[in-house]
Order: structure tokens, then C-alpha cells, then sequence
């Protein structure tokens, strides 16, 4: 745990490279200076409102295969939020959105270190609507989540982390609890590619390496989904 750093996810990949940090560490922060989502954009939330932590993991499977381990986090967190308070239905936006009321609430990153990879959750928790980045975000305070402990959160999150990481080792297909809280499976969307080109269709599935599969055939590896309806 620190106050205050530029990033958890350099925090632990530094370690990394100094051979300090081993699989399941974790860091939790306070407040990020430097704080970045997916494609590197930046994220930024007030001191003491957010639940902002990375975990390092060594997965005991085939490299090509842990692109789908973003998602399996994103399952997790909303698994152990709903645990906590099922009367509020925390959904997936492909691929690292956690959604309520189709308001972002969340956000996984993951980035390659060592002979494993960092997994980065941001969690929306104490935030008023006057301290959210953006009108389309939200947060556990403002939906009326009932346990607003980021600790107990952290705890939560990390026991369903583990409990669906070593299903997933050995061997269990998961996708139907994602494909069950997906909020864009069955949707129209739009999908802008990293190179600039665009992509539209209806989301089907997901792949067992986590892509996003269109209605005509298409996988999405990676872009930005917009729900067209």
C-alpha cells in the first residue's frame, strides 16, 4: 500500500525488473498521478474515491492464450461486486469496461512484465457526480452501492480473482458467465480500430481468447466499442 505514486502498474513493473515482486503481489494506492486505462489514455480520480490497485500474475497456460485473462479480471470484479450487493447488476463492456446502468463504473489494463503480466483494476467507489471525469461514468456511491469499504472491496475482488484464474487453468470455459453479464453481446456496435479504420456489426460471442465476434465473421482483437443500439 503507498499514499501516492505515478502509476501501480510501473510501480510493479519496476519491481519486476529488480526481481522483487513474485506472482500475486498486489499494490493499492490512494491516489494515482499518473494513472492511465487502456491504449495509455490517462485516468485520474480524486484522493481516497477510487479503489486503484495492480496484481502480478504468472498464468500456468500457454502465452497465446492470456489475452483472454483481461476479461476473466473484468468477471471477477463484477462476480464479487455482485456478491456483495446483488440488487445492483455490474455488466462487461467489451473488452475492460465495468458497466452499471451502461455508466462506467470500472476499468481493467493489463500489460506484459517479466514471465508474467500486471493486471490494473480502477474502481469508481466514493465519487460524487460532481467529482466524475465524464457524464457517461458513475460510481458505487452514486448508484447506492451498499458497502463502500474500498478494503473489503479489494479483498473481494482479489478471493474471486484467484477462485476463477485457477477454474480457468484447469481447463473450465468461462465464457458463459461473461457471455451472462455481457453488456454487449446482442448489441449493434461500432468499432473504431487502432489504425483509424472502422467496423460495425452485431456482437455474437466472445472467442476462448476473449476477442469480440461480429455477426459476419469478423474478430476484434482490440478498439473501441461504441453500442449503436
Amino acid at each position: 500500500m503507498v499514499e501516492v505514486t505515478g502509476s501501480t502498474q510501473d510501480d510493479l513493473a519496476a519491481g519486476i525488473e529488480r526481481k522483487t515482486v513474485k506472482h500475486g503481489d498486489v499494490l493499492v494506492t490512494e491516489f494515482q498521478s499518473a494513472g492511465r486505462g487502456r491504449l495509455d489514455r490517462s485516468f485520474e480520480a480524486p484522493k481516497n474515491s477510487a479503489l486503484l490497485f495492480s496484481l502480478y500474475i504468472e498464468p500456468k497456460c500457454e502465452k497465446s492464450e492470456w489475452t483472454f485473462i483481461p476479461l476473466l479480471a473484468g468477471l471477477a470484479t463484477s462476480l464479487a461486486l455482485t456478491k456483495l450487493n446483488p440488487e445492483i447488476s455490474v455488466e462487461l463492456k467489451w473488452p475492460n469496461d465495468l458497466q452499471i446502468q451502461e455508466k462506467k463504473v470500472g476499468g481493467i489494463i493489463a500489460q506484459l512484465a517479466g514471465d508474467g503480466l500486471i493486471l490494473g483494476i480502477g474502481l469508481n467507489v466514493g465519487m460524487t457526480s460532481e467529482e466524475l471525469p465524464v457524464e457517461s461514468a458513475t460510481s458505487l456511491n452514486i448508484e447506492g452501492f451498499s458497502e463502500l469499504d474500498r478494503n473489503l472491496l479489494l479483498l473481494s475482488i482479489l478471493d474471486s480473482c484467484e477462485e476463477l484464474l485457477g477454474r480457468w487453468e484447469d481447463g473450465e470455459d468461462l465464457r458463459h458467465l461473461y457471455r451472462e453479464r455481457s453488456s454487449t453481446l446482442g448489441k449493434k456496435v461500432g468499432v473504431e480500430l487502432p489504425d483509424g479504420n472502422t467496423r460495425a456489426g452485431i456482437a455474437e460471442d466472445i472467442s476462448p481468447n476473449g476477442e469480440l465476434i461480429l455477426d459476419d465473421g469478423q474478430r476484434i482483437t482490440v478498439g473501441d466499442i461504441v453500442h449503436l443500439r
